[in-house]
Formats: structure tokens, C-alpha cells, sequence
């Protein structure tokens, strides 16, 4: 099925031809698309501290970043005074706006383990972040006003030292792209880009999460911590006086060889670590406990997953911000209809079973229920 998005391809003709090959422009991706926030409400978000913001401003050849919260007398008066050359950037707009959360959820042909959340940035004439570029992919649109990108191919680009942002230096672009509103550039990871607003303008990023080799390995070696790792106590009953004595002993070594080498995991280890992991708020995403109640039944009522929750599953396993849970084989479709739509008649979960379950995560925030239109 072609899709406008993509410019008319197919998700399979993408993926093949474009993910993580080559850059795409789609003109009217979203025909009359303006943004999904308005700029006081943007502004808004980012005094909150719960919330990731920036306010990145270049002054010649030299950058300031200010991190969030952010006072909103300030980025008024930013506007007010017509000042040139700022940008403020806005993390998981998504969480918060229901527009923002459609906008995402249009590239659900991409598995939600690998979706991040929607960024958006308010550019004045001049406003950018430099050349940069991402080791993730990235979808740009872009709402009211125009920006232009500057594009050049991966390499190994210098980084500008002393600067507070990671911005290429000696930057020389291939090539430009004016995005005008409901335009879509999408890039892949590693191509150094440059965007400049032609005037006040908002662009959403939907970045995409890749986590890294390392960082993978550390949190994998917690799970396992956390599971209980094979302990022994060191002895030496045949310990002699040394010459040496800052030299680290054979036999201490061999028992951390030994050790270490106790430490075992299978493939289930692996898939439960991986689903919590990669279901796990980010340490800024706060759950508020729900204080409505629903004494009645679910049967009449749709079920919602919140915005902020994450909710994905691996055979037998279901996992949802961070917690793991396996259900009853006859409960598994129903759960993974809600985890794959993010949406479920509350009557296919009730008649599955689910209902306490279903009210004890919306009392944790973790999903809405809401009254059938």
C-alpha cells in the first residue's frame, strides 16, 4: 500500500531503498500540516522541569546552550525583541500533546521498540543548531515557516573543538533542501546536516532510539547483578611471604577467572532484559497515579495506553515501562493487540480476563479508559 508520508512508496519500497541508505524529500507529506503545538504552549513545556529543553543561541561564530527549565519571561522576550539566531528545542512533546502523539504514531511501520518520542523546535530567522549530524535515523517535518538543510554524506567529520554542542567543523555540504510547511526530509545515521530557519518556523524530529553495543552490555551486566551472580569468598591457606608485593598474584587471578567464568545466561535472559530495557522510561518521564475510578465493568469503554507508557512484548512476555508480565496463553492476543494499536475495546480485554489488570495500570497512570464515542 503506497503511503503520502513516504511520497506515494510503500513502507517495504522505504525500508529497502531509503532506511539507512539514502536521505528522502517528500513535498506535502502532510498537506496544510502547520505543527502540533502552538508557540505559548511550547513554551510552557519547557519551564517545566520535568520536561527536556534547550534554548541553543548563536552569536556570530560562537554558540550558547541554556538547558531547561527555561523562564517563559525570557523566551517571550526573545520574540517580542525580534532577536535573531535562537532556537529552543522541546524533548517528547508527544507525552504531552495529543497531535504530537498521532504525528509519531504515523510511523508505526517502524517496530515501537526503535521509536523515541517527537521533538519540536521554535526557530527565529537565522535559528539552528549548527552542522551536526545523528547515529540514529531521523524523520524531519516541517510545520509553519521554512527552514534549509545543508547535506553531506558520512564520513569521519571533525568535531569544533571548545563548542558547547557536538558541531562538525569545516563544514562543506553536497547539497540543500528548502522544507517548506508539511514537507519531510528523512536521513539516515550519520549524515551531517545543517539546518537554518528562513523565518520564525517549527520543525517536529521523530528520532528513533539505536542503543549502543556498550550501552547494552553495561545494563545487561545490572540485570544479571540484580538477578543474583555467583559469589565465593577468596581464601589463600597457602599464602608465603612475597617479594613483590604490589604484584597482583596468580592465585587471585585464577579466582576471578573462575569466577567470572561462572556466570552464565540463556536466550530467555536475554529477551527478558531486553524487553525491560527497552520498555523502561527515560529518569525525567514521571507517571501521576490516576485518581479516577471505574467500580463498574470495562465492557463499554476503550482502552487507551498513555503516551509516556511503553508497552512491548517477546513470545510468552509482556512488558510495560520496565515491568514484565506473563500472562495466560488465552490472554496473550488481546494484551498484544493493546501493545501493537495502543488502543483496545475494553470488552475483548474484560472477556479475556484482564479487567483487574487493566485497572491496576490505570491507577498507575500507565493507560486512559475512556467512555465509547
Amino acid at each position: 500500500m503506497e503511503d503520502a508520508l513516504l511520497g506515494g512508496l510503500s513502507p517495504q519500497v522505504f525500508l529497502r531503498h531509503h532506511w539507512q541508505k539514502r536521505p528522502l524529500v517528500v513535498r506535502r507529506a502532510l498537506p496544510g500540516f502547520r505543527g502540533v503545538i502552538e508557540k505559548r504552549a511550547l513554551f510552557a513545556l519547557a519551564t517545566n522541569r520535568d520536561i527536556e529543553s534547550r534554548l541553543v543561541e548563536r552569536r556570530g561564530k560562537r554558540w550558547q546552550v541554556t538547558h531547561g527549565p527555561l523562564p517563559y519571561p525570557s523566551l517571550s522576550h526573545l520574540v517580542r525583541s525580534g532577536t535573531r539566531d535562537w532556537t529552543l528545542l522541546v524533548n517528547g512533546v508527544n507525552h504531552h500533546h495529543a497531535p504530537a502523539e498521532r504525528l509519531l504514531r504515523r510511523f508505526a511501520f517502524v517496530p515501537q521498540a526503535r521509536l523515541d518520542d517527537v521533538m519540536v523546535s521554535y526557530a527565529a530567522p537565522g535559528g539552528g543548531v549548527g552542522p551536526h549530524f545523528d547515529s540514529y535515523d531521523v524523520f524531519l517535518v516541517q510545520g509553519q515557516g521554512r527552514r534549509v538543510w545543508r547535506l553531506a554524506r558520512p564520513r569521519n567529520f571533525a568535531l569544533l573543538p571548545g563548542a558547547p554542542l557536538k558541531l562538525i567543523a569545516g563544514f562543506h555540504a553536497e547539497e540543500e533542501v528548502l522544507l517548506e510547511p508539511g514537507d519531510l526530509l528523512y536521513l539516515p545515521p550519520g549524515w551531517g546536516h545543517d539546518g537554518v530557519a528562513l523565518d520564525a518556523c517549527y520543525t517536529c524530529s521523530i528520532g528513533f532510539r539505536a542503543p549502543r553495543g556498550a550501552e547494552l552490555a553495561a545494563a545487561f551486566l545490572d540485570h544479571l547483578h540484580e538477578r543474583g551472580l555467583p559469589d565465593a569468598d577468596y581464601r589463600d591457606p597457602g599464602l608465603r611471604p612475597t617479594a613483590r608485593p604490589a604484584q597482583i598474584g596468580r592465585e587471585l587471578t585464577a579466582f576471578a577467572e573462575a569466577q567470572l567464568a561462572r556466570i552464565r545466561w540463556r536466550r530467555n535472559d536475554v529477551e527478558e532484559f531486553l524487553g525491560r530495557f527497552l520498555s523502561t522510561p527515560k529518569p525525567n518521564i514521571v507517571f501521576t497515579p490516576s485518581k479516577r475510578r471505574f467500580p463498574h465493568s470495562i465492557l463499554r469503554k476503550i482502552i487507551k495506553l498513555h503516551p509516556k507508557t511503553q508497552m512491548l512484548y517477546r513470545g510468552g512476555r509482556f512488558f510495560i515501562n520496565g515491568e514484565i508480565l506473563v500472562p495466560r496463553r488465552a490472554q496473550r492476543r488481546a494484551l498484544a493487540a493493546l501493545a501493537d494499536h495502543r488502543c483496545a475495546p475494553g470488552g475483548v480485554l474484560a472477556r479475556a480476563g484482564l479487567e483487574p489488570l487493566i485497572l491496576n495500570w490505570q491507577r498507575a497512570g500507565f493507560l486512559l479508559i475512556e467512555t465509547k464515542p
